[in-house]
């Protein structure tokens, strides 16, 4: 008998404060995050929709200071990653200048 997974999807929404917005140093640290979990994970800016595990995408967002961006996770660890995405955004990504 197999043992069926349930499949989370889970959104948020984390807001840039960085003065710089989302360029490769925050963006890195997504990467860095995101990285660390099972789940796939998107992020929605404006139309765009890029996997947050991918350097490029995430660039190609070109997000500014005060972006919104929809975090949106499915999988096992999904609540998890965007817990952990939400809070390095209120971190301002670990960058200091």
């Amino acid at each position: 008998m197999q043992k069926t997974v349930e499949k989370k999807r889970v959104k948020g929404t984390l807001v840039v404060t960085n003065d710089r917005g989302l360029h490769t140093r925050p963006s890195t640290e997504i990467v860095k995050c995101t990285a660390a979990f099972k789940s796939d994970i998107k992020l929605c800016y404006q139309g765009l929709e890029v996997n947050a595990k991918s350097l490029l995408g995430i660039l190609m967002l070109a997000a500014a200071k005060g972006a919104r961006i929809e975090v949106i996770a499915e999988g096992i660890d999904a609540e998890e990653a965007v817990t952990a995405l939400l809070q390095l955004a209120r971190q301002k990504f670990n960058t200091s200048y």
